[in-house]
């Protein structure tokens, strides 16, 4: 699918509409002219909407008649808002993708009032710097061709998994707020070379590449994490008595609980709308 000659409006310059729009001009997926921003809080004249490289309004409507794409970046409150706001320029030639966490495709095809395509994404905060992890499903009225262009754009910012509408929260969970707790593991790994005597750079960079560098082997190699895992661990070596300090402190049990959490979390919100 190419993005060649389509205009995209990008609805909402907080994080994540700053980061998708920084991104498709940083890697020449679209020239400056195929895109427009707006936020509510264009008038006010943020200094950080100063920064971006679209000039950025304050008018949903204008911004939606002109466009292709529409990608709703908006806090999941006012996502039925902003669709009712923009309703009477929407048409079944344009597509709407939604990157609002929790927000069912239904509820903005039902304010929407139209058979429009809509295409919800999960992405992630590392799609900055173009390792993010986008989970992406379909509402009724988006076909096979509305995927391919979404996909199109989150995998300018990293990779992107197709998925049924029902496993969003769990991407949520998983992949939406997974970072955080992977800050977490490698904050401790770190804190453990200061322990043992590392300089605190040092030991902040061994254990960042330690985990970028593990995280690389499975998606490069294929090979289950368990079989890494063993590649590491020698016999009656070093690694076998880290392990297990790991499995005494319960460390997979409690990742679990956390992912688990956090989906649960974001299907409450689901119900909030």
């Amino acid at each position: 699918m190419s993005l060649i000659k389509q205009k995209i409006a990008i609805i909402g310059t907080g994080k994540m509409g700053s980061i998708l729009l920084q991104s498709m001009l940083n890697q020449n997926l679209l020239s400056a002219d195929q895109l427009k921003a707006t936020d509510k809080a264009a008038d006010k004249g943020l200094p950080a909407r100063m920064a971006l490289p679209v000039p950025v309004g304050s008018n949903n409507p204008e911004a939606a008649a002109w466009a292709d794409i529409i990608l709703l970046c908006v806090k999941p409150q006012v996502v039925k808002t902003v669709v009712e706001e923009i309703r009477p320029q929407l048409e079944e030639s344009k597509l709407l993708i939604s990157i609002a966490a929790s927000v069912p495709t239904g509820l903005i095809e039902k304010a929407a009032g139209i058979s429009v395509p809509v295409v919800r994404a999960m992405p992630n905060t590392a799609c900055s710097i173009g390792s993010g992890m986008t989970g992406i499903c379909r509402g009724r009225f988006a076909n096979e061709e509305h995927l391919a262009m979404t996909r199109s754009i989150f995998n300018t910012f990293g990779r992107s998994v197709i998925i049924e509408e029902g496993l969003m929260d769990a991407v949520t969970g998983l992949s939406g707020s997974g970072p955080a707790f992977v800050y977490i593991i490698l904050e401790s790994l770190a804190e453990a070379g200061v322990k043992v005597g590392l300089p605190r750079d040092i030991a902040t960079e061994l254990a960042a590449q330690t985990v970028l560098g593990a995280a690389q082997m499975v998606l490069e190699t294929g090979h289950h994490p368990a079989l890494l895992k063993d590649a590491v661990t020698t016999p009656a070596g070093c690694t076998i008595d880290g392990i297990l300090e790991l499995e005494e402190g319960k460390l997979r049990v409690t990742l679990i609980k956390a992912v688990v959490k956090a989906a649960e979390r974001a299907r409450q919100l689901v119900h909030s709308h």
